[in-house]
Formats: structure tokens, sequence, C-alpha cells
């Protein structure tokens, strides 16, 4: 079994997402990153007039450049230049998960609203039989703080969940060698299960 595919979703693949697959990235981790918005939608002079591009159209690199034209210390003050600086060292742009084929062992989403887009979009697609998917929803704020400390969460939890892949796989293929000895095998599955089910319990503010 090779590593886990892991995928990362907010809603217009620029800040929370990219954290995360940044964060992850370093980490040695599978990864790639979504949004599932309609469009991928950044703050503008006013509430009422974001800056809207298309997914699979604008690359960070275009964004960047459109939003330094428009107003260099505006978007630098608030961070969106640097937020697209890194973006751009990652990949060369935002990717919408409902226009990817590919699969993933686990997918992340960081707002209930974007993990209700991704169901609903997984559940239209034609599957083979046998296949699975975890699905996990962290609502991590809009902003570039909490986005730093939602990608540390995501970090802990992608590690723990490939630490518990790798005790399953050694459990039932040491079951599989010795499976004549009574291991106990509810009791140490029934522990692994409700340590999982701790580690994905985020805390609420």
């Amino acid at each position: 079994m090779g590593k886990l595919r892991f995928a990362v979703s907010c809603s217009s693949n620029m800040n929370r997402s990219m954290e995360a697959h940044s964060f992850l990235q370093k980490r040695g981790f599978n990864v790639e990153s979504f949004g599932s918005g309609s469009q991928v939608k950044l703050p503008g002079p006013t509430p009422d007039r974001p800056n809207c591009y298309d997914f699979g159209v604008a690359t960070y690199d275009f964004i960047y450049n459109d939003l330094k034209q428009k107003d260099p210390q505006l978007y630098t003050q608030n961070g969106l230049l640097n937020m697209l600086d890194r973006n751009r060292r990652i990949k060369d742009m935002p990717q919408k998960f409902q226009h990817f084929s590919g699969k993933f062992d686990v997918i992340i989403c960081l707002e209930e609203r974007v993990y209700d887009q991704i169901v609903e979009d997984l559940q239209t697609r034609d599957t083979n039989e046998g296949d699975s998917v975890h699905v996990i929803n962290i609502d991590i704020q809009d902003n570039h703080e909490e986005a730093t400390i939602g990608a540390l969460f995501v970090c802990d939890l992608c590690a723990k969940v490939c630490f518990f892949q790798i005790i399953f796989k050694l459990f039932f293929r040491f079951k599989y060698h010795y499976g004549h000895i009574n291991m106990g095998e509810d009791v140490i599955i029934i522990h692994i299960i409700i340590k999982c089910r701790a580690v994905f319990c985020c805390p609420k503010d």
C-alpha cells in the first residue's frame, strides 16, 4: 500500500486550502488542494465588490499581477499579494474539486458548506465497487491567522490518520501469519477506533 492520497478543500483554493497544502507538502504528504465554489473570490476594495475569477482559467500569477495593478497598497496591506505569491510557488492555478476526476483516500473540507458541496458531487460520480473515501470537515475561519492555525491541526490529523493506517496494516498482517493466536482483536480495533474518533473532534472556540 502506497502513501495515502489526501485532498484539502476550501471555497476558492486560495487561503485555507493552500495554507494546508503548503504545510502538508513540506511534511512529505501526498496532497492536492481544491476549491468547491462557483468562482474564485477574493476581497475587493469594498465588501460588495469582490475580485472574481474563473476556475481553470486564471492562474495565481495572473491574479497576483491583476491585483497588483489595481491597488498594490491595498492588496499588500491585506496580505493578498503575499498569499498569492506563496500559492504560485506551490502550483499553477486554483482547481475546482468538481472538475477533478482523480481519487483520494481522505478529503478534508475546511468549511461546512464546502463539505456539503463535495459530498453532493461525490454522490453523483460513477464509482467502482469497493471504492471508498473518508470525507472530514474542519471549520476554519477564512483569514490568514486562522488558516495557519488550521493548517497545523490538519497536519496533525493527517499524521494520525497515516499512523492508524500503519497500525491496521501491521495488525492484519500479523493476524494473517498468526491467526491461531487469540489476540483480542475486538478490543484492539475498538481501542483504535475510539482514538480515531478523538482525533477527528475539532475543538470549538
